[in-house]
């Protein structure tokens, strides 16, 4: 049998046996040269070595546009002076009085000195670097030998969180081996702590999947060092949830019966819980859990939309009903949509603001538990999540259907999927900001158009006077010519071809992000069995960290596979 399908083992278990290294610690710091220095109000200073450290991290980021912002400069400079040593706190008391200047051209020069780095010495650097995984990065489960996501522990450094983050500029403090709970198994070779260090505990429990956790200082959320995405667990993990959405389609109708059904509910909270779902449903919002206040950015899902998120305009460029969604989604990422709905939810969104003020709950009867637990009550294992794998995947099904030509070449046909994938990316709502190297990236493409066209021109004179040629002489060489000239521009006219299938790809391509919807939401077996019906190498779409992910996929899918 192969590795996806060894024996199943009893509910909960996970392993029977585990066998790691523990983590990799970033090594110390290390302390600035004598002659690059720290200046306040124009002298140099020096700094104690806990000072000096969390200086560079600040440093270090003068260039980024998250030293220019208050809340990150008021952060920092809070927990900086919390490390200073008492007579550090007496002089430095002001931000824009501290000169970072020097240490940041350090790490600029050394950075651009390790990019200029002979081949030999960058060799020696990653071999070095191998090593280390080698040694750290792979841990034994149930006898396979399986590599680990990240082995590592994260260094410290400023907080810098996504969006608006209230906490921004934070310090992130040091991984030590006392914060360090680690997971095996009683019989194997306990991993050893550094010289001098004791972990925070060992346990051996075998519910869990991670090897190691500590707590992190900023949101005090648990951190986990886990199994790589292509190993036996992970995979299997992937697949079951795969399976789940797959069953979602076939109860798919009677849910949606369901929900319009509550839509005329005795209780407002069941007609809450009906619209909300449809929103998920149609519109694959996530479900947006509660938060604590202050905490996190003011971000919101769909259970946590407030008045303020939503407008009803009756008559709309057009349509009617139409809902106009703005709001700031996970990880600040706006969401910004108007969409025609059905005229019994426009009356219930209605109802529900009624005499609220715009920072009330838009759903106050309503949260992500009683809406899962009434999920669970429809489907086994159904939760709001999975419509947004399933909206995903049957979307990138449709598409692909709906797109490919079979007569198109390889780029025409990848060009398909990249269209596909962006419906999908477009639903979920995965942004991206322009890339700053868009604009010159985009015009080198350009230039290299307008030179391949010249090139079509010149080969069709060339092949009008091969022509010509041979209607003169009508000997066997100058129809020899003619041929080759035709040719030659064939495939002149075919590398131009493919130059504007790529510009159209870059162009449409520049404010969506594909690879979230490609690793987390889209059922791997839906490409593999497109490439095999198309004869598209796997490459073409999926990297070698992909295809180590979706290995079980690749070994699973046929052609007729469907989702």
């Amino acid at each position: 049998c192969s590795r996806w399908e060894e024996e199943k083992k009893e509910d909960g278990v996970k392993w029977m046996q585990l066998e790691h290294r523990g983590p990799y610690f970033v090594p110390p710091y290390e302390p600035l040269p004598k002659d690059v220095q720290f200046y306040y109000d124009g002298k140099p200073l020096k700094l104690s070595l806990a000072t000096e450290e969390i200086a560079t991290f600040y440093a270090k980021m003068l260039d980024h546009e998250y030293t220019t912002k208050e809340i990150f400069q008021n952060n920092f400079f809070h927990d900086w002076r919390k490390e200073m040593t008492s007579e550090e706190q007496a002089i430095i008391k002001d931000l824009d009085k501290c000169d970072f200047g020097e240490i940041h051209k350090y790490f600029v020069d050394k950075n651009e000195a390790r990019k200029a780095l002979p081949k030999e010495e960058k060799q020696k650097l990653k071999e070095e670097a191998d090593k280390i995984q080698e040694e750290y990065g792979y841990c034994i489960l149930d006898g396979h030998r399986e590599k680990i996501g990240n082995f590592k522990t994260e260094p410290p450094g400023l907080f810098r969180g996504r969006g608006e983050h209230p906490k921004m500029g934070m310090l992130k403090k040091r991984i030590m081996p006392e914060d360090v709970i680690i997971n095996c198994s009683k019989d194997s070779k306990i991993p050893e702590p550094p010289e001098g260090h004791k972990w925070k505990e060992v346990r051996f429990d075998n519910t869990v999947t991670w090897l190691a956790s500590w707590t992190e200082n900023i949101q005090n959320t648990l951190k986990y060092i886990m199994l790589n995405p292509s190993s036996k667990l992970k995979g299997e993990k992937d697949w079951e949830k795969y399976e789940v959405a797959r069953r979602l389609k076939d109860v798919v109708h009677t849910i949606r019966a369901q929900y319009r059904k509550d839509w005329k509910s005795k209780e407002i909270k069941k007609r809450q819980r009906a619209v909300a779902l449809y929103f998920i449903d149609k519109l694959a919002l996530r479900a947006g859990n509660e938060k604590e206040e202050g905490e996190t950015a003011d971000t919101v899902g769909c259970c946590s939309l407030r008045v303020e998120h939503i407008q009803l305009h009756p008559q709309l460029d057009g349509q009617e009903h139409v809902v106009e969604f703005d709001f700031l989604g996970k990880d600040s990422i706006r969401y910004y949509n108007k969409v025609s709905v059905e005229k019994p939810v426009f009356k219930n969104l209605q109802l529900f603001m009624k005499n609220k003020d715009p920072s009330d709950d838009l759903f106050d009867h309503l949260n992500t538990t009683f809406l899962n637990k009434h999920l669970q009550d429809l489907m086994d294992g159904l939760t709001a999540k999975v419509f947004r794998t399933y909206n995903a995947s049957i979307t990138l099904q449709e598409q692909l259907k709906a797109l490919t030509n079979p007569e198109d070449n390889v780029a025409g046909k990848l060009l398909s999927y990249n269209r596909a994938n962006r419906a999908v990316a477009i639903l979920c709502n995965h942004q991206r900001s322009i890339p700053k190297t868009f604009a010159r990236s985009m015009q080198v493409l350009q230039e290299k158009i307008d030179a391949k066209k010249k090139q079509v021109e010149e080969a069709q004179e060339e092949v009008k006077k091969a022509e010509d040629e041979f209607k003169d002489t009508k000997d066997a060489k100058a129809e020899a010519n003619v041929e080759k000239k035709k040719k030659l521009l064939k495939r002149l006219e075919e590398q131009l071809a493919r130059m504007n299938i790529q510009a159209t790809d870059k162009e449409e391509n520049k404010q969506i992000a594909l690879g979230t919807s490609k690793l987390n939401y889209l059922d791997p077996r839906i490409t593999v069995a497109w490439c095999k019906k198309f004869g598209i190498p796997i490459e073409r779409i999926y990297n070698k960290t992909q295809r180590e992910k979706f290995a079980w996929a690749i070994d699973m899918a046929g052609e007729d596979f469907e989702f």
